[in-house]
């Protein structure tokens, strides 16, 4: 009974709190619009410059979920894919159910992985299947769970360790550090880093953006991406016909692939071999290099935050301290928006006010920035907290497409910062080299901090 009299008292005290927020997130956005009216370059620029800023786009989705919380678009803006208009989906409840719905809404990136690998699909593009099912079980048999804490997380660690103190106190995090360990990895675990590091940091940059940044469907990165796969390939067929011409004892994933091709295990041919090596690398250095970018800049911005990460890196703490990244990112993901294609019409939020009806062919971006804002399940959404369980997190996606990589991500990034973090007097470079700067393909290249050296 006391329970339900307090839901009678907070549920409307919650409602009116979230328009007030939507209200004042709106008229931020518009102040944000009107600031743009003034400055150096086109107005285009300007505009996509403070529309692309992590707090722009979350006064937006704080608008959206309190006042239009499921909207569609007939208008088609995407390029990149097939599609007959968009939906954009806020509320985390109903996220959740868009990356849960496979059946309802599929992903879409199969058309260009297809022109990346020159004929094949990869798993990320695949809906449920046998072919789903017997590629995803081969590559966990290749890259097992229990190698995170066993083999990445150790040499990842001591990599890490290496580079700052090499560093002399100044630091180009992407080239020196957040790429550098990344495609060590693929080098000594994968076992296929490329001809070189600056290759394969390259050749998975552009291919990554080609599948899921590209939405307006660029000719220039539609030619980089192509001329890059067609290398990526080579390089690939070259290096699983060289280890089986001379085998070597390395524990690594290509090895193990081979073993599991010897022993008859299906889609471990040649060619399957390569074509799931290739998807998994691509997704293996941009990102990581980019959520740690992303998590450190963030907390440069909050200085409470950063130290309490900092306190927590030289304590040994690491679960404060990974709290503190993940808390990070949460505001600044590198990926806001997880986007799916109807298969046929479909209802989101049913029998609710929301209610939208998504057409066949439409795209739904679940915006899992919004998600995990959402104070309908969020408690305190707007305050930096370590309190957090990881359930609260949608960094890298969720239901039967989450990142194969994730748990490499979650041992890797903390192990990336941690040596940065403990080091005295941490921050950014004067100036604008002390800000992240992207290429054309939106991953940082550059992003310089110091520190006092021991």
């Amino acid at each position: 009974m006391l329970s339900f009299a307090k839901n009678i008292v907070v549920a409307p005290s919650r409602q009116i709190l979230i328009w007030l927020e939507g209200a004042w997130a709106a008229i931020h956005v518009i102040g944000i619009g009107l600031s743009a009216l003034i400055g150096q370059g086109t107005l285009q620029d300007r505009l996509a410059a403070r529309f692309a800023a992590a707090p722009t786009q979350r006064a937006i989705l704080s608008a959206l979920r309190a006042f239009l919380p499921n909207v569609t678009i007939s208008r088609t803006f995407v390029k990149s894919y097939e599609n007959t208009g968009a939906s954009i989906v806020t509320r985390r409840q109903d996220v959740l159910d868009v990356l849960s719905r496979d059946e309802d809404f599929e992903v879409v990136y199969g058309p260009r992985m297809r022109e990346l690998t020159g004929g094949s699909n990869f798993f990320l593009g695949m809906q449920p299947g046998w072919e789903y099912e017997r590629d995803v079980s081969a590559m966990r048999l290749a890259a097992r769970r229990s190698d995170v804490s066993e083999i990445v997380l150790p040499r990842a660690s001591a990599l890490a360790e290496k580079l700052v103190a090499e560093s002399g106190g100044k630091l180009d995090l992407p080239p020196g550090l957040t790429l550098q360990v990344p495609w060590d990895m693929t080098n000594t675990y994968f076992g296929v880093g490329g001809p070189s590091a600056d290759a394969m940091q390259r050749w998975t940059a552009v291919l990554f953006y080609y599948l899921f940044g590209d939405l307006g469907a660029s000719p220039e990165i539609g030619k980089k991406a192509m001329r890059d796969a067609s290398e990526l390939r080579s390089y690939l067929d070259a290096a699983v016909a060289a280890r089986k011409a001379t085998p070597t004892g390395a524990d690594d994933v290509l090895n193990r692939c081979l073993a599991l091709q010897a022993a008859g295990t299906p889609g471990m041919s040649d060619l399957g071999i390569r074509n799931n090596l290739l998807g998994i690398l691509v997704g293996a250095i941009p990102t990581i290099s980019k959520a740690c970018c992303l998590a450190l800049d963030e907390l440069l911005r909050r200085p409470k935050a950063l130290a309490c990460a900092r306190r927590a890196a030289r304590s040994g703490d690491h679960d404060l301290m990974s709290q503190c990244l993940w808390e990070a990112l949460r505001f600044n993901p590198h990926n806001p928006v997880i986007y799916r294609r109807a298969t046929r019409d479909a209802v989101i939020a049913r029998s609710s006010l929301r209610s939208i009806t998504v057409k066949k062919g439409q795209l739904v971006f679940a915006a899992n920035l919004s998600a995990m804002f959402d104070r309908r399940a969020i408690p305190a959404p707007n305050q930096f907290r370590t309190d957090r369980p990881w359930e609260t997190y949608i960094l890298w996606g969720n239901g039967m497409h989450q990142c194969f990589g994730g748990e490499i991500n979650r041992a890797i990034i903390p192990a990336i910062l941690k040596p940065l973090l403990k080091r005295e007097n941490l921050r950014r470079a004067p100036g604008s080299m002390g800000e992240i700067n992207t290429g054309d393909t939106a991953f940082p290249e550059r992003f310089i901090v110091e520190f006092d050296a021991p």
